[in-house]
């Protein structure tokens, strides 16, 4: 029995060149593949080395880079169709949280808003539009205003979630003794170089 899932492989196939050349060199039959787990992954280095589109061409409609914050050439994200990936992370969004009108979403990712080409960035602002929340958005460089919101939120019961990077979390933490009840915090980005690496189970405990 072949599950939904594994017939994306010989779709990847047939329609990105450099998949299909990186199938071709691991030996690997896309129509033969019947578990998730077959499917062979593209390298994340590949994203910095070659130019992935499906379907192939050069008809994108946005190209987004990563922070690059080590010093290393940025990956890219070459999007042909900006209707599908939105489609994707609000269905995302809904399975895990539910109805995007139903939150407000607030922002703290200093880091990604200072640069150019932020997938996250884009994410977020349809996720802000989407929720329609007049207390929604981002607190660049004012965290007593974002502690206030979250304080005003928390008391009238508004669902709520805070999209933030790892570092400007923990200095949030640390600057405020903060009641979080009922408010669902999404940390991405790692440290960017601001604080010493620290691995899930340390920071979340």
């Amino acid at each position: 029995m072949i599950i939904p899932q594994a017939k994306s492989c010989p779709i990847a196939a047939s329609q990105n060149a450099v998949y299909s050349q990186f199938i071709q060199h691991l030996k690997v039959d896309p129509e033969k593949i019947t578990r998730t787990t077959d499917i062979p992954f593209l390298p994340v280095s590949f994203f910095k080395t070659h130019k992935i589109v499906t379907p192939d061409g050069n008809d994108t409609q946005i190209v987004f880079s990563s922070s690059a914050t080590t010093g290393t050439t940025q990956s890219q994200h070459f999007v042909h169709d900006l209707s599908v990936y939105e489609q994707s992370f609000i269905k995302g969004f809904e399975h895990f949280f539910g109805h995007v009108p139903d939150h407000c979403i607030l922002a703290l990712l200093p880091s990604y808003q200072e640069r150019e080409g932020s997938s996250l960035i884009y994410m977020v602002d349809e996720l802000i539009k989407l929720s329609g929340h007049p207390q929604s958005g981002y607190f660049l460089n004012d965290n007593e205003k974002l502690v206030r919101t979250l304080s005003d939120l928390r008391d009238k019961k508004q669902k709520t979630i805070l999209i933030g990077v790892t570092y400007a979390l923990l200095d949030l933490a640390e600057e405020y003794k903060l009641d979080l009840e009922n408010i669902v915090i999404m940390e991405t980005g790692g440290m960017k170089g601001r604080r010493k690496e620290m691995v899930r189970e340390e920071l979340h405990d």
